[in-house]
């Protein structure tokens, strides 16, 4: 009886854990901004960085691409996308709203660190 007891709590046990690191998985991706400056950086990587369910988010100016770790029950990789386009750029596809570039300073928006 203990034995049967034992087992049946060993397979609960090992069902709750995986289901748990099911709920638990995170996924790396980076995504092609339009991001212009190291203010652009600053902003970007702010707004991932206290987004519930991204752990971690760099851009690399040379690339303009955002690298965003993010847990996948709590956020999507198009939520994600959004958020960076209502801030004002380019999030692969997905392109800037307009409105939130022009609020962007003139050296953040597309093509001002050439006119610099």
């Amino acid at each position: 009886m203990k034995n049967a007891m034992f087992l049946l709590m060993l397979v609960m046990f090992t069902f709750n854990t995986s289901a748990q690191e099911k709920k638990s998985k995170y996924e790396t991706v980076m995504i092609q901004t339009s991001a212009e400056c190291g203010d652009c950086k600053d902003r970007l990587e702010d707004l991932m960085n206290y987004t519930k369910g991204v752990s971690f988010a760099e851009l690399d100016l040379e690339t303009k691409k955002l690298t965003v770790k993010f847990k996948t029950s709590k956020i999507t990789l198009a939520e994600i996308k959004t958020k960076i386009s209502e801030l004002g750029y380019d999030a692969d596809e997905v392109k800037a709203i307009p409105e939130a570039v022009k609020k962007l300073p003139a050296c953040c928006q597309p093509g001002g660190m050439k006119n610099r």
